[in-house]
């Protein structure tokens, strides 16, 4: 009798379809047995419990869809005000466009060719509202204004002397409405808040039931009360720790090294916890829920299991084809940002960045609390940056693809740090594929991220990764690197067989150790894998998150 998978696709489908896949080769489709890692085939057979590799078939918005909602046209930022000189100042008229589509329920505010000059953040804080320029290189918006000089100056929780603007907010904000006037509020009352989906101290959300105990990579959980739950419906499930830490030990996959590291002063790391996953309901059949993604952990009553409420979400909302350019600045000592940030999604679900190019940024795409978004052909370019992509603060299954981080094209002054494609702060199922990195790195940057995709990318492994030493582990459990070219053969944060617990590297040409910080964060048989050592490209599948999509077909 085949296994059912909560999708409706049996294991006999899987396997034909994984094999089709794998067999594949970039030219006349010849199969090449030695091309095709054990580990794939072992994945064909457990794809939702692989203890080294995770299941990120359905990261993105709409479960990976290559195409976004198209949405009619509501709104010309031309007949608000907005004018493309490059001297007025647009930002109210296209803050006014977006407000009238948000009151008509939705739709899109286009840009036409030229630049528009921006004194103001651009905010899209109702959901189903779409931003559209002419492309990304016909439309420019043009910043002249840090988030210091229209926020105010944004301290970091955890005390010291760092702007959180290095790491938070962008010039293009989206954020619900409610959450994003509530964060501002207590920056400038100097209240430095949590910044996910529970509110400023993570006290806004309700009980809607307790959950029954259950396995990592289930897609149905048997809940105690079905009465508050809806298909379509956007919940949290929420996960606490107990005194042993056993959750933390779980993200790390277990074993003697997660069992003796020293976890108790490990404040910040643990203040990131209860762990915070969204996910919609896709049908309730009594006490048994479907969800449409599989469970990223398991389930044990010693977590107090439960779903839950949140902050209302920002959804169906987009931002396309433009470049932000931000006024050119030195780029400021580490830390200390000023907040000439790009494009940011806040509290966001099934949201989306097309097309999108920014210029001159200390920060240049982020994912603050954001679950199931794409950025989709996106680039960072210009005096460089020190987070070209972040994700962080419990951000999950999201999908980027197709991006580029170009070289930079001033000197970095004194002091000042780069990081790449950063992932933090217990956010999990993320995947980076398809890109081109000029400089930077995989900067996972403690905070006990996991189950993290890497995939068919080329990168000048240039930069460092970052994290406070309290914030705990580099990596927890199945993070995967695969297909990964290193044009300067170093290893640092690319060949992680010896650094992550419980993850792989395939197909990664051949490094060496240089110029780096990266150390393992736990002792003993990390039960990491490493396979097709010094090849790229022959790798079978080529695109690890792409070969996973096909197996869902």
């Amino acid at each position: 009798m085949s296994h059912q998978y909560g999708t409706g696709v049996t294991r006999r489908t899987l396997l034909a379809a994984a094999t089709a896949v794998a067999a594949t080769a970039a030219t006349g489709g010849t199969a090449q047995a030695a091309e095709v890692p054990a580990l794939w085939r072992e994945f064909t057979r457990t794809p939702f419990t692989h203890p080294q590799i995770p299941y990120v078939g359905r990261a993105g918005c709409h479960r990976g869809a290559t195409r976004f909602p198209h949405r009619p046209v509501v709104a010309d930022v031309r007949k608000y005000g907005a004018v493309a000189d490059g001297t007025t100042d647009s930002a109210p008229a296209i803050n006014r466009a977006i407000a009238a589509a948000g009151r008509a329920g939705g739709g899109t505010v286009s840009i036409p060719p030229g630049t528009f000059r921006i004194d103001d953040v651009i905010r899209i804080g109702h959901s189903n509202v779409v931003l559209r320029g002419a492309g990304s290189g016909r439309t420019t918006l043009y910043a002249t204004k840090n988030l210091t000089e229209l926020i105010g100056v944004y301290g970091s929780r955890y005390g010291g002397d760092k702007s959180s603007w290095s790491w938070a907010g962008g010039l293009i904000w989206l954020a619900p409405t409610a959450r994003w006037e509530s964060l501002t509020a207590a920056i400038r009352a100097k209240t430095w808040p949590f910044e996910g989906w529970t509110g400023n101290k993570r006290d806004e959300w309700r009980t809607l039931t307790t959950v029954a105990p259950a396995r990592q990579g289930s897609w149905t959980i048997t809940v105690a009360d079905p009465s508050k739950l809806r298909p379509g419906t956007l919940v949290l499930l929420r996960l606490a720790d107990d005194p042993d830490y056993t959750l933390l030990k779980h993200m790390c996959g277990g074993g003697p090294g997660p069992e003796t590291y020293p976890w108790d002063d490990k404040t910040k790391l643990t203040s990131y916890v209860p762990y915070e996953w969204p996910v919609r309901i896709a049908h309730v059949r009594g006490h048994k829920v479907t969800l449409e993604r599989p469970l990223p952990l398991d389930v044990r009553p010693e977590w107090d299991p439960r779903l839950t409420t949140h902050v209302r979400e920002l959804t169906g909302a987009g931002v396309e084809g433009l470049t932000l350019e931000a006024a050119h600045t030195p780029q400021q000592p580490h830390l200390l940002d000023n907040g000439h940030n790009g494009v940011v999604l806040q509290c966001a679900y099934d949201c989306w960045v097309d097309d999108v190019t920014v210029h001159h940024v200390d920060n240049g795409f982020g994912l603050v609390a954001a679950s199931a978004c794409t950025l989709r052909r996106t680039r960072v370019s210009g005096r460089g940056a020190h987070h070209p992509y972040f994700c962080r603060e419990g951000s999950h299954d999201n999908l980027v693809e197709d991006f580029t981080i170009d070289r930079r094209t001033a000197p970095a002054p004194t002091g000042t740090q780069l990081h790449g494609i950063n992932v933090e702060g217990l956010s999990s199922y993320n995947v980076w594929s398809r890109g081109d990195m000029g400089m930077g790195t995989f900067d996972s940057h403690r905070g006990l991220p996991f189950a993290n995709v890497r995939t068919d990318i080329t990168v000048d492994n240039t930069g460092r990764h970052g994290g406070d030493a309290t914030a705990g582990p580099l990596f927890g459990a199945r993070f995967t690197h695969w297909n990964i070219r290193v044009t300067n053969g170093r290893a640092g944060l690319m060949k992680i067989d010896g650094l992550a617990p419980w993850s792989a590297t395939v197909g990664i040409n051949e490094v060496r150790e240089f110029d780096q910080i990266d150390v393992p964060d736990f002792t003993g048989d990390l039960h990491s894998r490493l396979e097709l050592y010094g090849t790229t490209d022959a790798v079978r599948p080529r695109n690890l998150y792409d070969a996973q999509r096909a197996l869902m077909r």
